[in-house]
């Protein structure tokens, strides 16, 4: 594989994951479908980041969104088959992260 020449592929592959909090939504949908609100929640991203990534995400053919006619209206967002295959990578990178990167300090009630 030669590295000194940056493949068109790679590099938009690279584009879509390194947006901030795009890896995060699609590591909390690899556990199945959500809603916006328990994404927004376990995330801590705010609603409208949150709407751009989604969109974002569903245009790339990632993301997929199901609205239930209900009252009121549930929306979840769940990941597309292209999407799921992303979980080795995600793995990987879990992987990866438990070795190289350093647990972040506890946050503690002395400490805020």
């Amino acid at each position: 594989m030669d590295t000194s020449v940056i493949c068109p592929r790679f590099e938009s592959a690279i584009s879509i994951l390194s947006q901030r909090w795009t890896g995060l939504i699609i590591y909390q949908l690899l556990s199945g479908p959500k809603r916006f609100s328990k994404l927004t929640e376990v995330i801590g991203i705010s609603g409208r980041l949150l709407s751009e990534r989604l969109k974002n995400l569903e245009a790339q053919g990632l993301v997929s969104r199901t609205v239930y006619p209900e009252t009121p209206v549930r929306i979840e967002y769940e990941l597309t088959e292209k999407g799921k295959s992303l979980k080795p990578v995600m793995d990987e990178i879990q992987s990866w992260s438990q070795e190289w990167i350093e647990a972040p300090p506890e946050t503690t009630a002395e400490t805020k």
